[in-house]
């Protein structure tokens, strides 16, 4: 876990290894939730990004039968 600093305009920095994690880019959106005491940044991404991310997922359970 990393610290930050809010500046005196409420802006903070993403550590550079974060920003590396996440593939962040400059100027991408980002959505900010508060939740639960805390803040979230959820990064926006463009829908080509999220191609094929669903590879491989067990399609195999058993349904409700009002969920057919």
């Amino acid at each position: 876990m990393q610290t930050v600093t809010v500046s005196p305009k409420y802006q903070v920095v993403i550590p550079k290894v974060v920003r590396e994690a996440l593939r962040l880019r400059p100027g991408q959106k980002m959505q900010v939730v508060a939740y639960g005491g805390r803040i979230e940044l959820i990064p926006e991404r463009d829908i080509k990004e999220l191609r094929g991310f669903l590879k491989g997922i067990n399609t195999e359970f058993k349904r409700e039968e009002d969920r057919i």
